[in-house]
């Protein structure tokens, strides 16, 4: 652990300023020049007035780690000719418990004192109310247990105000009243990730238009792959100017030099498994991030897919494909087994399987698998509404209009579902198989599930909490690890289980989650009904009565 105070110049400037992964800060700045008199104020000015809130150094000085020195150095050390800040937007992407919400209240606390702007205004921004207030509230512990700045700064309830320049310190949310008529100076906006769309972070930063040397700052973890995440959109854009800071100019199609791209990440091909790689993605490996957490967190994701994501993402920094990817796919297609869904089709005849039936909403993908647990293997069948299906190719960008030729998606007629249509479908192969039950979620099936009764099917209601989710979606989790299912190769099937998000509790238990989901996951939650059903049927037994009759005294 470095726990060495900063006196005087002592840096060899040229190393630490490149100590940023893959950016060249010289590279690409053109006429702005170092100031290392600027660099050791703002490095000296956290040293001295901000303390460690928590853990064993709870109390003491914060002394900035090798790589916070050089973040603090680049941030306030470089200047534009005009004698203002170079940077002026900041993305500082860190997996969690590299103590990014200390250092945001630290430069927080000295834009607000240091930064000489008159009626200065300095937000910490996320996506709610207790996540903005983390940055503050160190920010405001920090005031009241510092003489220097408790006597220059004034903690209100939900300000902190510096009175000698009029300038304050607040935290605000994305469910703020109001967001416009600010004038930004310094923005912190923590875990970028958690913003569900732009709007917030456009709003902040117009904000410091008529400001002369604003500061935004987006300190955050990895996002996952999901459409309209400003995350990976300013992630994204920060990858190209480090990328393009080790290229000649002449090459560059981006040369923003007031863009600085603070990226601690492993590769999504790098080995997860690895301590060199949790070392290369947590600069604050053995301070503020235990090895031994990282061990246990990394042992649990071997054991679950559930948590595999969330470790990849939390603590390595890589943007997966959902948030909580919960099927191994290399492991699903290795259960497709010899047979193609047509001859699973015809091997599977006459065996008995249990059903599941998802009824999104009517004009969306409906679903019903039949699950055959003596052979443990597993058919989809879909339907579509037919005049939805090429906008859905179009808009989703997945091949509707492939699958249904192919006869994987049953097109019906109109604008939604035909339920008949289905009916009759499912009747039809009840002729080829001994459907014993159909679950199905009461909230969506009710007209066709009576239906269906009428016809002779044994209906059963099927929970889509944990209580009834938990164990099926478990088995289906086994069933694919030991390469025991088969499936066919459905294509569609197999989408449905690439995009299945699942809800991970405290005791572990996990639910499939559609909102988190991508993309639509109907049939693989048809299946897990299915197995749902084929698990927890008791096995009639016998009435104790009919040996021993009714005893009544």
């Amino acid at each position: 652990m470095t726990q060495e105070k900063t006196t005087g110049n002592t840096y060899n400037w040229d190393n630490l300023l490149r100590l940023i992964p893959g950016y060249d800060p010289f590279a690409t700045a053109g006429d702005c020049y170092f100031d290392e008199g600027k660099a050791l104020h703002a490095i000296g000015f956290i040293e001295d007035c901000i303390v460690h809130v928590k853990g064993e150094l709870g109390g003491h000085p914060f002394i900035l780690e090798k790589w916070e020195k050089c973040f603090v150095a680049n941030v306030f050390g470089w200047m534009r000719p005009d004698g203002t800040r170079r940077y002026r937007e900041v993305l500082l992407f860190v997996p969690r418990k590299n103590g990014k919400t200390l250092l945001g209240a630290a430069i927080g606390l000295y834009l607000l004192c240091c930064d000489g702007e008159h009626g200065a205004e300095i937000y910490s921004a996320a996506a709610d109310r207790e996540q903005a207030g983390l940055i503050w509230d160190i920010a405001k512990f920090q005031v009241k247990n510092e003489p220097a700045l408790s006597e220059a700064c004034r903690p209100y309830l939900n300000s902190i105000v510096l009175d000698s320049t009029a300038s304050f310190f607040k935290p605000i949310s994305r469910d703020a009243n109001t967001k416009h008529g600010y004038s930004g100076h310094g923005v912190l906006i923590d875990e970028l990730h958690a913003q569900k769309t732009g709007e917030l972070v456009d709003v902040l930063v117009t904000s410091t238009a008529a400001r002369k040397q604003p500061l935004i700052i987006y300190m955050t973890t990895s996002d996952f792959e999901r459409p309209g995440s400003i995350c990976n959109e300013k992630h994204d854009y920060a990858c190209k100017v480090r990328d393009e800071s080790q290229l000649p100019p002449e090459k560059r199609s981006i040369n923003d030099f007031a863009f600085l791209p603070v990226i601690y990440e492993a590769s999504i091909d790098d080995d997860w498994e690895s301590e060199e790689i949790w070392a290369k993605a947590n600069p604050n490996l053995g301070v503020s991030v235990s090895l031994e957490y990282l061990r246990r967190e990394c042992a649990k994701a071997q054991e679950s897919p559930a948590r595999r994501n969330t470790f990849k993402r939390l603590h390595l920094n890589i943007r997966t494909e959902t948030e909580v990817q919960y099927i191994p796919m290399d492991k699903w297609d290795s259960c497709g087994g010899e047979y193609s869904v047509e001859e699973l089709f015809e091997l599977l005849k006459g065996e008995t399987c249990y059903g599941g039936l998802d009824l999104s909403a009517n004009t969306d993908l409906t679903s019903l698998a039949l699950y055959f647990p003596e052979k443990e293997a597993a058919l989809s069948f879909n339907w579509v509404p037919g005049e939805t299906a090429t906008i859905r190719q179009r808009r989703d960008r997945v091949p509707y209009e492939n699958w249904i030729e192919a006869g994987y998606i049953k097109k019906t007629q109109g604008e939604t579902v035909d339920y008949d249509q289905m009916r009759l479908d499912i009747n039809e192969l009840n002729k080829f198989f001994h459907i014993k039950e159909i679950a199905f979620d009461r909230w969506n099936a009710q007209q066709l599930c009576n239906q269906l009764l009428s016809d002779g099917f044994d209906m059963v209601t099927f929970g889509q909490g944990t209580g009834s989710m938990n164990a099926p979606t478990k088995r289906l989790e086994t069933l694919i690890k030991s390469k025991k299912i088969q499936h066919g190769g459905n294509p569609v099937l197999r989408w449905a289980a690439s995009n299945l998000v699942v809800d991970l509790n405290a005791a572990g238990d996990v639910k499939p989650n559609k909102k988190k989901s991508t993309e639509k996951i109907d049939p693989v939650v048809a299946l897990i009904m299915a197995i749902g059903r084929a698990i927890i049927e008791p096995e009639k037994k016998e009435s104790v009565y009919s040996k021993r009759g009714i005893i009544i005294l």
